[in-house]
């Protein structure tokens, strides 16, 4: 599934991509700013971000749907 976070006074967005179920990713980001902590992720390549609540503007995430490859 693809994220894409962005972030206060910062014109570039971070994206990337995760193993996480969207109901995975959308209780992660309501427990960070419910408790104002900072929100982690890890990608499907093994690399860790970690944002601070207070930077967050938006996070959006995408859909779990395989794209299909060939003409339909």
């Amino acid at each position: 599934m693809d994220i894409r976070i962005g972030m206060m006074n910062t014109g570039r967005e971070l994206n990337f991509s995760s193993d996480e179920t969207a109901e995975a990713v959308t209780q992660k980001v309501d427990e960070a700013l419910a408790g104002n902590t900072s929100l982690s992720f890890t990608d499907s390549k093994g690399s860790t971000y970690i944002i601070p609540v207070a930077a967050l503007a938006y996070v959006e995430v995408g859909s779990e749907q395989v794209r299909k490859v060939g003409f339909a």
